[in-house]
């Protein structure tokens, strides 16, 4: 790890206008510390940010709010989370490791990087770590990489639970600037597919900060589960996650949320099988047809082919789970 210059500012305007490619800012550190070690991120200085964010979770009739320091540990047991929101609870409960919940901002989980093994070793092509190189994981070892939405320049895969609920649950990104205007981003469009732009992960603006996260009130509290398959059942990032959510009227499907990680660059919603769940009786055909049209469309890899089948009897357990949560 190379030496850095550590800052602390008395507001946001300030701490924003600091910002620049020689800085990162740093809140619990869980992900960046790993990437400086690893000599992936080199900043000459190091901007604290958990005095100038807040770490309130609060409700009101419209909606529910996610201060930026957070953490997460303490919105999973967030009596509102669990009572309006619990989708939100089963994902970040279904992350990393009790420790790392304890420390790392939701923000910060936001903004985390892929797990991609390629890009955490220097010695090999990575788009992602130095746009122009190559992808490694394309033609080499890829089977915990993208099944959809990927590009020739990238086939890495978005690492975060917590976000999948936030996609599932239509959350809004609420930002800062260095003028201390705010600005909303729509989550859905808040991280970004590769393209020829792998290295870019989001659009949050270069001169701006994430102050808090919303989330709409719905009626996704009761009927939820978050599916998360994986290599181990502690402290290991998805092969295929889904979280799925039920509204439930006089015994059918009002509306519904499909969201998954482990398959694409961003948190990836399943807008078709949600639509035609719409309207029908809670079944395992229906559910199984649902799960059927979201694997349609996937293009697995050389090594990752698994996951189609893996998907579909995730997002099928999901909804099952759904009606008994």
């Amino acid at each position: 790890m190379r030496p850095f210059e550590f800052f602390r500012k008395d507001d946001i305007a300030k701490t924003v206008s600091q910002k620049n490619d020689r800085a990162k800012f740093i809140a619990g550190g869980t992900n960046l510390v790993d990437l400086m070690k690893k000599n992936i991120e080199q900043p000459d200085y190091i901007i604290d940010v958990n005095t100038v964010l807040s770490e309130t979770v609060e409700a009101d009739k419209k909606k529910l709010r996610i201060g930026a320091m957070s953490k997460n540990s303490s919105v999973a047991k967030n009596a509102d989370v669990l009572k309006e929101y619990s989708l939100i609870s089963r994902a970040i409960l279904a992350g990393a490791s009790p420790q790392i919940r304890n420390m790392a901002s939701c923000a910060g989980n936001m903004l985390q990087r892929t797990r991609c093994p390629y890009f955490y070793d220097i010695t090999t092509p990575c788009n992602k770590r130095k746009p122009g190189s190559g992808c490694s994981a394309k033609e080499g070892e890829n089977r915990m990489n993208a099944v959809i939405g990927y590009s020739e320049d990238c086939v890495a895969v978005h690492p975060s639970d917590f976000c999948i609920s936030l996609a599932a649950l239509d959350a809004t990104v609420i930002t800062r600037n260095s003028k201390n205007k705010k600005e909303e981003i729509e989550f859905k469009n808040f991280h970004r597919l590769p393209g020829n732009t792998p290295n870019l992960d989001t659009n949050l603006p270069q001169n701006s900060i994430i102050e808090a996260i919303e989330i709409p009130k719905n009626n996704f509290g009761r009927n939820n589960a978050y599916v998360k398959l994986r290599d181990r059942s502690s402290y290991a990032f998805a092969l295929v996650s889904v979280a799925a959510a039920l509204d439930l009227e006089n015994g059918k499907i009002k509306d519904s949320r499909l969201a998954s990680g482990g398959v694409a660059h961003k948190p990836w919603r399943w807008y078709e099988s949600e639509n035609f769940l719409k309207g029908k009786m809670p079944t395992a055909e229906n559910f199984s047809a649902a799960a059927d049209l979201a694997i349609k469309d996937l293009k697995p890899l050389s090594n990752n082919g698994f996951k189609k089948e893996m998907l579909r009897g995730a997002m099928i357990t999901a909804l099952q789970n759904s009606l008994n949560p």
